[in-house]
């Protein structure tokens, strides 16, 4: 059963950095390699949204409102992959979610949440 380890969650001010990572428990490393993995966030009141995406041909994608501020990147060696935030908002103050999918599957796993929060 893959499970998911986040971490790196905090309160930073406006303009602050964090890193979130997400550790792939129990997943063999052609599997790591070979998945999907995305960030997602929701704040209260608001539905889930997808903040990057990591794709297993290497390409990365980002909500229009982080693009240039936010990184997602992996580290195959650790299983474990990162979502760098820096400039923060108060707007990306939500609870971040790491999921990924393994290759032909059509099950999503998630990690327990971290929560980010923004002071302004």
């Amino acid at each position: 059963q893959v499970q998911l380890v986040e971490s790196g969650g905090g309160l930073v001010q406006a303009g602050g950095s964090l890193r979130l990572s997400c550790r792939g428990s129990r997943m063999i490393l052609s599997t790591f390699v070979g998945a999907t993995w995305s960030w997602y966030r929701q704040a209260p009141g608001k539905q889930r949204e997808l903040v990057a995406k990591f794709t297993s041909g290497g390409r990365t994608d980002y909500l229009d409102s982080v693009r240039g501020r936010f990184t997602i990147s992996r580290d195959n060696t650790k299983k474990t992959v990162f979502l760098q935030m820096n400039s923060l908002i108060a707007e990306d103050t939500a609870v971040y979610y790491c999921s990924t999918r393994m290759k032909d599957s059509v099950t999503d796993y998630w990690g327990q949440g971290t929560q980010v929060i923004v002071s302004s």
